[in-house]
């Protein structure tokens, strides 16, 4: 029962940094679909939730302990500008469990000041839609025969 609740509980919280892990490593966990999509969208929810309440502390407080002199104009601060500015708080909302992390969207949209509930809304939205696609990926992927599952 402990091992089920630490392998639970360590892919959770992959889910929090990568949203794309679940999914990977659910299989071979013995996870059924519907667990894989929860732990899923729960890691990232855990994440945007944390990650927007406190964005504004973690860039005040934490990020100067590791950066003495940060650098305003820098390619990935642009980078970060140019997406909020073509594609707005649904489009980062929408790439966040595809390309970016959920910290990093969560601190992104709580940096340029969207409204959270605007933020919770979409992100569950897209954090449901990726987690179910990839979910469902991975499953006709071991179906198919693929990619195998380490339970095999």
């Amino acid at each position: 029962m402990w091992q089920e609740i630490i392998t639970y509980l360590g892919i959770y919280l992959l889910a929090c940094l990568k949203s794309i892990f679940p999914p990977l490593l659910g299989p071979a966990a013995g996870m059924s679909n519907l667990e894989i999509i929860a732990i899923t969208v729960g890691g990232l929810m855990t994440s945007v939730i944390l990650f927007t309440y406190l964005g504004e502390k973690i860039k005040t407080y934490i990020i100067p302990i590791f950066i003495k002199n940060p650098k305003i104009f820098t390619p990935k601060n642009r980078r970060m500008v140019r997406l909020w500015k073509r594609y707005g708080i649904i489009g980062i909302c929408f790439l966040t469990p595809l390309i970016l992390s959920p910290p990093g969207g969560a601190l992104l949209v709580s940096s340029v000041g969207a409204p959270r509930k605007q933020v919770f809304f979409y992100m569950l939205v897209f954090g449901i839609m990726w987690a179910t696609v990839w979910t469902f990926s991975v499953d006709w992927l071991l179906d198919l025969g693929l990619i195998s599952g380490m339970g095999d």
